[in-house]
């Protein structure tokens, strides 16, 4: 897994691209909890992303309740595997995917 962090203001982006599970979801989200405070817009773009699990869609859970408290989670350009995972596990009534 590779990620990318963009800051602008206070709204930060997540490039994140090869495989999200459970040996890189804890990198994943030490990088997320350390960018969070005073974000206001935080944006997963997925266009790169193989794979998520669940220890995956655990930190974007744990993030969606972070920014549901002081501001906004998008996730966007998912390919077909990643938004059947989300369709799967209602992910996608969750999150605001674009």
């Amino acid at each position: 897994m590779n990620i990318e962090k963009k800051v602008n203001g206070s709204k930060v982006t997540f490039i994140i691209s090869g495989r999200l599970d459970t040996n890189t979801a804890p990198e994943f989200e030490r990088a997320v909890k350390s960018s969070v405070d005073g974000t206001t817009e935080l944006v997963f773009e997925f266009k790169d992303l193989e794979y998520i699990s669940s220890a995956g869609l655990r930190v974007l859970l744990s993030s969606q309740k972070t920014m549901n408290r002081q501001g906004k989670m998008k996730v966007r350009n998912i390919n077909r595997t990643i938004a059947e995972i989300f369709e799967v596990t209602g992910f996608n009534e969750i999150l605001t995917i674009e």
